[in-house]
């Protein structure tokens, strides 16, 4: 335990450190960002929408074949 106190002194008293402060602030805004993403998250998932059958916002060759197919004739 004697050998602890050197290091004890070799600390700078002008040190500025965040403290109790700084960690309260800290896990308080890690909770409020949790607690957001658990709602955004239960919101996205109530989200529903009905999806158009629009052959050109298809993707894929078939999509293509089908714009190309309109622009011809």
């Amino acid at each position: 335990m004697t050998h602890l106190v050197p290091l004890a002194k070799e600390l700078d008293e002008d040190k500025v450190t965040p403290g109790v402060l700084g960690f309260i602030v800290f896990a308080v805004m890690a909770l409020a960002v949790w607690g957001l993403m658990k709602s955004m998250n239960r919101h996205m998932g109530r989200v529903d929408f009905p999806e158009s059958e629009d052959p050109g916002a298809r993707g894929g060759r078939e999509g293509a074949e089908v714009a190309g197919a309109e622009k011809r004739g």
